[in-house]
């Protein structure tokens, strides 16, 4: 009997984990997107959620009868390392354009269950029209168009619309085309994370301070903290970072963050959290890095072949550590070279200014991860680069 409950707990732990990692590399998760992943944290729900306010501070709303979950994570800092992406063939990051579509989109649904996309077209124009700052939506141009159904594709994959008849991607030819949509307004709702609602936002706040103002959290005290409430905020705003960067180095955080994570108290805490989600813990005088061996918590990868930017950061990786930190120049001539050595691959940036082009991106992706770092012109390997070595006996695969 003993062992039997010990393996029950075990395994109680191994799916709470599991569910852990799931809702942070998928923030909403559906019933009618991923049936097991969604029964698996309907089923420990409330573990989840007292694991995500205390070592984070993030809501998470589960809704079994509406079928979603909805992790509700804040940043206290603006980031645009992980735009929305197009559904459609090119994945492309969202732009200014389709935002701005998303948000009136978004906010037009709420007024009705029922929809087409010819009245949400014309709702959109028509409150365009009105909102100071905003172009006017035109849907006779197709750039507009596209732009549209980005949008609403978007929205369909979080499950805030469904197509009822019709396909969305037919409006693409024919600002006629007939599609109809279900509307799940709570879902529509539940899409914006942001701790202070923008209805409570002043008329004449500033732009630049709105978003200030949206993501404040009371309970951290605002201007004037307890104890309790700093050491609440160091907790909170350190294992926030642990979980959604790739790795976090010391010279990075702040004075309260620092002391928190050298205290007993905070790297108890911390090593607690890695086990509980089901992560390893590598902690080293430069920072500290969570390691997910089945990648379920992360939204990207890195190496991976799949991408021609990922292959020649990874090449460009190679060269930072064995050169030290070396002029913008050098890497893009080592692009340039790369390009030269294997004419049929990469061939989106086979043209003129291809090097350039692709050791820009390949730098991008070196910083997402932590990897690299660029300094007016000189782009140095940061300690977690020495971690990845590159076979020189492979050569890069040909696109076929």
């Amino acid at each position: 009997m003993s062992s039997l409950a010990n393996q029950l707990v075990r395994a109680e732990k191994e799916e709470i984990a599991r569910a852990i990692r799931t809702l942070l590399g998928r923030p909403l998760v559906s019933l009618h997107d991923d049936a097991a992943a969604f029964d698996l944290i309907r089923k420990r729900r409330q573990p989840l959620i007292q694991w995500f306010d205390y070592f984070c501070g993030w809501r998470l709303v589960v809704e079994p009868r509406q079928g979603y979950a909805r992790l509700v994570k804040v940043r206290s800092e603006a980031s645009a390392t992980r735009p929305a992406r197009r559904r459609r063939t090119t994945r492309a990051p969202f732009d200014r354009r389709r935002y701005t579509l998303l948000c009136l989109c978004a906010a037009e649904l709420l007024t009705s269950p029922v929809t087409t996309i010819g009245m949400l077209a014309q709702r959109v124009v028509q409150a365009a029209a009105v909102e100071a700052g905003v172009p006017a939506f035109d849907p006779v141009r197709s750039e507009e168009r596209a732009a549209f159904v980005d949008v609403l594709k978007q929205l369909e994959h979080y499950g805030a619309i469904t197509p009822m008849d019709g396909a969305t991607d037919s409006y693409l030819d024919d600002e006629d085309a007939k599609v109809l949509y279900r509307v799940d307004t709570t879902r529509v709702i539940r899409l914006l994370a942001a701790p202070v609602p923008p209805s409570r936002i002043a008329a004449d706040e500033p732009m630049e301070r709105v978003l200030g103002t949206l993501t404040s959290e009371p309970r951290y005290g605002g201007d004037e903290p307890t104890e309790t409430q700093r050491n609440l905020w160091a907790r909170h705003s350190l294992i926030r970072r642990l979980l959604d960067e790739p790795v976090v180095y010391r010279d990075e955080l702040t004075p309260e963050q620092s002391a928190y994570a050298a205290s007993l108290t905070g790297r108890q805490i911390i090593r607690r959290a890695a086990e509980e989600a089901g992560f390893v813990l590598e902690e080293r005088a430069e920072g500290f890095l969570l390691i997910d061996a089945d990648a379920t918590a992360t939204d990207t990868k890195f190496p991976d072949d799949g991408s021609h930017a990922k292959v020649a950061a990874l090449l460009m990786l190679d060269l930072l550590v064995s050169a030290g930190p070396v002029r913008a120049a050098r890497v893009d001539a080592e692009a340039a070279e790369l390009l030269r050595r294997f004419p049929q691959w990469a061939k989106a940036y086979q043209s003129d200014g291809g090097g350039p082009r692709l050791a820009a991106d390949a730098l991008e992706v070196l910083e997402l991860f932590g990897l690299a770092r660029r300094t007016g012109d000189r782009v140095a390997a940061l300690p977690a680069a020495a971690r990845y070595r590159v076979d020189r006996g492979t050569a890069v695969q040909e696109d076929s």
